[in-house]
């Protein structure tokens, strides 16, 4: 019992700083622009490492190591394919999209952005794309819960619901009061405490099991080789090369993730993306690689202390929980809660924005104050949680099978509308509507058919297609248009900083 007083010494010690945050960063929340976006006054560093951990969510820590520790290496092609993406993000969406956010009549969301940008009067673009980031993040908030609730089953014998509630609950309470700075700067502690964990825990692992050679040993013999094979052995099967091909598609999905590109948006200036994609892809590179290591070390510390996973997602808890003190595993512990929490308060900022800049506000007449507008803000976010917690209760897939299928919604819905209204001049409203619109139904249809080819691929494929061949029927030369292109490219082109 003593013991397990410093595991909850250390929980607790995290959740009150995650509160004190939130409370910070309600101090400094003045108006709905700094409550949706932080007042475009985003550090490098802070973008890049909130960045990050709003993207990995428990996925990171719970589900890659269990793949890994399941199906071997070949899962890593996930990992190799999400950093490819992300990089490619960093230098080409981020610089460009906060400039042309700025340009482009100053839009602080995704759909506001996509309106403006192609002068959609009728406002259907923007309804759409508030419907599918409603749609999907739900979703996806709803795997977060579900992982809260895991966490809690396997580190504490605790209770399912309860878990998940106060996880809920506490994320609840920081992002209602604290908005896009509050998520932002909890993301930053939760990412630097992600990073660390997957450090520590597989580190400490090996030299528990006996080095190298013997982590190596027990691995091919209570795994087999190809657990070690990026490729998973030695004969190379069409259903090999089918996996390592969605593997690596998972890496499409980053230029459509309103939550991880909605920090582009918040940087100070569009020159600071450099560094921070330098310290961004570092974070990333550090942390999927402790990630990878821990489920293959899993399996031989496992077979070493004779330990059978229930769930193999839970490797990494289980293995904190033997090797380290009690106080240091409780704030192991944390990191995983770390990595669920910034998720889900991220997209919970999204969701919000979503409902009251991209629904609420095309449909009231009268534009409401601006603490009005703040409160709503706070109340969608309530609203929002609510619906994610009750879809959690009862779950019905794994957290690597909730977020795989959010992912590739919206990287499919919004990642080629966001690259072509970034890079092509001649992108339409009803070039985006039909993009968007085929992505989506895309992927729900794909999902259905069970080819086992990730369905982000061709849905990614068929929503560029159908947006470039619309675009060009429905084309009519539009100056502003043009004119906030070349602006873009301006914008780009200065450099107040030596260093950029």
């Amino acid at each position: 019992m003593s013991d397990q007083i410093f595991t909850y010494a250390a929980l607790a010690l995290y959740f009150a700083g995650m509160l004190l945050i939130g409370y910070i960063a309600f101090r400094r929340t003045d108006d709905h622009e700094d409550y949706m976006l932080g007042g475009r006054n985003l550090p490098p560093w802070v973008a890049a490492i909130s960045a990050g951990a709003a993207d990995m969510s428990g996925w990171l820590v719970m589900g890659l190591p269990g793949a890994i520790y399941v199906s071997g290496l070949i899962e890593a092609w996930i990992a190799i394919g999400l950093t490819i993406g992300a990089y490619l993000n960093w230098l080409l969406v981020a610089p460009r999209l906060r400039a042309y956010t700025q340009v482009s009549r100053n839009s602080i969301t995704v759909p506001s952005f996509f309106e403006n940008r192609l002068r959609d009067s009728s406002r259907t673009l923007r309804v759409l794309a508030g419907l599918i980031i409603l749609v999907f993040f739900t979703l996806y908030i709803s795997s977060g819960m579900v992982a809260a609730g895991v966490f809690f089953e396997s580190s504490f014998n605790g209770d399912y619901l309860f878990g998940m509630l106060l996880v809920g609950g506490i994320t609840l309470l920081y992002t209602l009061f604290g908005g896009f700075l509050g998520a932002s700067f909890t993301d930053v502690v939760q990412g630097l405490m992600m990073v660390i964990a997957l450090i520590v825990v597989p580190v400490a692992a090996v030299i528990a099991i006996g080095g190298l050679g013997e982590t190596g040993g027990l691995i091919a013999e209570n795994a087999g080789a190809g657990h070690l094979a990026l490729l998973g052995g030695e004969a190379v099967t069409g259903a090999t090369m089918l996996a390592i091909v969605s593997a690596l598609a998972w890496g499409l999905g980053y230029f459509g993730q309103p939550h991880i590109i909605v920090r582009f948006m918040a940087l100070r200036t569009p020159q600071e993306a450099k560094s921070a994609r330098r310290i961004g892809i570092s974070w990333m590179v550090i942390s999927m690689g402790g990630a990878v290591l821990s489920g293959l070390v899993g399996i031989a510390y496992m077979a070493q202390q004779g330990i059978d996973l229930d769930n193999a997602e839970t490797v990494v808890l289980v293995m904190s929980q033997t090797l380290l003190p009690p106080f240091v595993a409780g704030l192991i512990l944390a990191a995983v809660l770390a990595a669920i929490m910034s998720t889900i308060s991220s997209q919970l900022v999204v969701c919000s924005s979503a409902l009251v800049e991209d629904l609420y506000k095309v449909v009231k007449k009268d534009p409401p104050s601006q603490k009005r507008l703040v409160l709503l803000g706070r109340m969608a976010v309530l609203a929002v949680a609510i619906v994610a917690i009750v879809l959690a209760i009862t779950p019905n897939d794994t957290i690597l099978g909730l977020v795989s299928f959010a992912w590739a919604g919206f990287g499919a819905a919004f990642g080629p509308i966001i690259l072509l209204s970034l890079f092509w001049r001649k992108l339409t409203t009803w070039g985006a509507l039909t993009g968007m619109f085929v992505g989506a139904a895309t992927v729900f249809i794909w999902k259905a058919l069970n080819t086992g080819l990730y369905e982000l691929l061709p849905a990614f494929v068929l929503a560029t297609v159908a947006a470039v061949l619309v675009s060009l029927v429905t084309y009519r030369h539009n100056e502003e248009i043009q004119q906030e292109f070349t602006d873009t490219g301006t914008m780009l082109a200065v450099r107040p900083r030596a260093d950029n």
